[in-house]
């Protein structure tokens, strides 16, 4: 079984740099936001707290509409994000 623990900040980095989401906003403070043109709200995480706690990836991952098993899959490589449009998709490997 695969948890959300022990998430390390650059993984978590590496994981929404493979969303294709963007950095918008880390000028020196303890907070990073990130954001994608299809959210309403941006992803927002502490860049001091290492590992990255699970809770504040399982709400990231539910802003963006992943399951813990699609962020396994696309860190994995199993699974592509491709934007569409304004939205973005999905894609099985």
């Amino acid at each position: 079984m695969r948890h959300l623990r022990n998430i390390s900040i650059s993984q978590f980095k590496s994981f929404l740099e493979l969303a294709l989401c963007k950095d918008i906003s880390n000028k020196g403070g303890h907070h990073e936001k990130w954001t994608r043109i299809d959210l309403r709200r941006p992803l927002i995480f502490q860049n001091h707290i290492e590992p990255i706690p699970e809770f504040i990836i399982k709400n990231n991952l539910r802003i963006l509409g992943y399951s813990k098993d699609d962020f396994f899959d696309i860190m994995e490589s199993k699974k592509q994000v491709q934007k569409v449009g304004d939205s973005f998709i999905l894609l099985l490997l």
